[in-house]
Protein backbone atom coordinates (compact mmCIF):
# COMPACT_ATOMS: atom_id res chain seq x y z
CA UNK A 1 0.00 0.00 0.00
CA UNK A 2 0.96 3.49 -0.53
CA UNK A 3 2.31 5.41 2.81
CA UNK A 4 2.86 9.16 2.36
CA UNK A 5 4.86 11.12 5.04
CA UNK A 6 4.88 14.60 5.32
CA UNK A 7 7.35 17.20 6.45
CA UNK A 8 8.07 20.86 6.46
CA UNK A 9 5.30 23.09 7.95
CA UNK A 10 5.29 25.58 10.84
CA UNK A 11 4.57 28.84 11.27
CA UNK A 12 5.85 32.40 8.77
CA UNK A 13 4.59 35.65 8.57
CA UNK A 14 2.70 36.79 5.48
CA UNK A 15 5.35 37.28 2.71
CA UNK A 16 7.35 34.37 3.87
CA UNK A 17 8.17 31.21 2.50
CA UNK A 18 7.72 27.20 3.32
CA UNK A 19 8.53 24.07 1.05
CA UNK A 20 6.59 21.22 2.48
CA UNK A 21 7.74 17.53 1.79
CA UNK A 22 6.06 14.36 0.91
CA UNK A 23 7.80 11.26 0.87
CA UNK A 24 6.16 8.54 -1.47
CA UNK A 25 6.65 5.45 -0.40
CA UNK A 26 4.87 1.40 -0.88
CA UNK A 27 3.85 1.66 -4.58
CA UNK A 28 6.02 2.52 -7.84
CA UNK A 29 6.72 5.88 -7.61
CA UNK A 30 6.61 7.03 -11.30
CA UNK A 31 3.16 5.81 -11.69
CA UNK A 32 1.37 7.71 -9.44
CA UNK A 33 -0.96 11.22 -9.15
CA UNK A 34 0.28 13.14 -6.24
CA UNK A 35 -1.95 16.10 -4.86
CA UNK A 36 -2.00 18.75 -2.05
CA UNK A 37 -4.98 19.18 -0.62
CA UNK A 38 -5.69 21.91 2.43
CA UNK A 39 -8.34 22.60 4.69
CA UNK A 40 -8.76 25.70 6.71
CA UNK A 41 -10.96 25.58 10.18
CA UNK A 42 -14.15 25.56 9.14
CA UNK A 43 -13.63 25.14 5.95
CA UNK A 44 -14.04 22.15 3.03
CA UNK A 45 -10.85 20.20 2.28
CA UNK A 46 -9.45 22.54 -1.02
CA UNK A 47 -7.46 20.96 -3.80
CA UNK A 48 -4.06 22.97 -3.99
CA UNK A 49 -2.36 21.20 -7.27
CA UNK A 50 -1.10 17.96 -8.99
CA UNK A 51 1.93 16.22 -10.40
CA UNK A 52 1.80 13.29 -12.97
CA UNK A 53 5.38 11.99 -11.20
CA UNK A 54 5.64 9.99 -14.53
CA UNK A 55 5.35 12.96 -16.93
CA UNK A 56 6.80 15.83 -14.42
CA UNK A 57 3.27 17.82 -15.42
CA UNK A 58 1.53 19.69 -12.76
CA UNK A 59 -1.56 21.61 -12.61
CA UNK A 60 -2.54 24.09 -9.63
CA UNK A 61 -5.63 25.63 -8.37
CA UNK A 62 -6.18 29.32 -9.17
CA UNK A 63 -6.08 30.44 -5.40
CA UNK A 64 -2.19 29.92 -5.61
CA UNK A 65 -1.19 30.49 -9.20
CA UNK A 66 1.77 32.42 -8.94
CA UNK A 67 3.06 31.97 -5.41
CA UNK A 68 2.71 27.41 -5.13
CA UNK A 69 4.81 25.28 -7.13
CA UNK A 70 5.20 21.53 -7.01
CA UNK A 71 7.96 19.50 -7.93
CA UNK A 72 9.52 16.48 -7.62
CA UNK A 73 12.72 15.00 -6.63
CA UNK A 74 11.88 11.14 -8.26
CA UNK A 75 15.42 9.82 -7.44
CA UNK A 76 14.24 10.81 -3.41
CA UNK A 77 10.04 9.59 -3.96
CA UNK A 78 9.43 12.81 -2.93
CA UNK A 79 6.88 15.44 -3.93
CA UNK A 80 7.31 19.30 -3.04
CA UNK A 81 4.99 22.16 -2.79
CA UNK A 82 7.37 25.19 -2.56
CA UNK A 83 4.97 28.20 -0.81
CA UNK A 84 5.78 31.91 -1.81
CA UNK A 85 4.41 35.51 -1.07
CA UNK A 86 2.39 33.38 1.95
CA UNK A 87 -0.89 35.15 3.16
CA UNK A 88 -2.72 34.43 5.67
CA UNK A 89 -5.73 32.92 3.88
CA UNK A 90 -2.99 30.43 3.38
CA UNK A 91 -3.45 28.76 7.08
CA UNK A 92 -4.54 25.42 6.68
CA UNK A 93 -3.65 21.87 6.98
CA UNK A 94 -1.96 20.58 4.57
CA UNK A 95 -2.31 17.23 2.85
CA UNK A 96 -0.77 15.22 0.47
CA UNK A 97 -2.25 12.66 -1.70
CA UNK A 98 -1.39 9.76 -3.97
CA UNK A 99 -3.54 7.79 -6.58
CA UNK A 100 -1.92 4.86 -9.33
CA UNK A 101 -2.50 6.69 -12.55
CA UNK A 102 -4.02 4.23 -15.40
CA UNK A 103 -5.13 6.60 -17.57
CA UNK A 104 -2.67 10.22 -17.67
CA UNK A 105 -5.07 12.69 -16.87
CA UNK A 106 -3.67 13.28 -13.31
CA UNK A 107 -5.04 17.23 -13.92
CA UNK A 108 -8.49 15.83 -13.85
CA UNK A 109 -7.98 14.37 -10.14
CA UNK A 110 -9.10 17.62 -7.67
CA UNK A 111 -11.73 16.05 -5.72
CA UNK A 112 -10.61 14.17 -1.97
CA UNK A 113 -13.03 11.44 -3.13
CA UNK A 114 -10.27 11.14 -6.47
CA UNK A 115 -7.00 9.80 -3.60
CA UNK A 116 -7.23 6.24 -2.18
CA UNK A 117 -3.84 7.33 -0.08
CA UNK A 118 -3.29 10.03 2.37
CA UNK A 119 -0.48 11.53 4.38
CA UNK A 120 -0.94 12.62 8.18
CA UNK A 121 -1.34 16.37 7.35
CA UNK A 122 1.02 19.31 8.10
CA UNK A 123 -0.06 22.68 9.82
CA UNK A 124 0.89 25.82 7.97
CA UNK A 125 -0.25 28.90 9.96
CA UNK A 126 0.79 32.56 8.27
CA UNK A 127 0.45 35.57 10.58
CA UNK A 128 -0.67 39.02 9.39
Amino acid sequence: QVQLVESGGGSVQAGGSLRLSCLVSGAPYMTNCVAWFRQAPGEEREWVGVINTGAYSTQHADSVKGRFTISQDSDRNTVYLQMNSLKPEDTATFYCAAERNTNGRCYARRKTEDYSYWGQGTQVTVSS
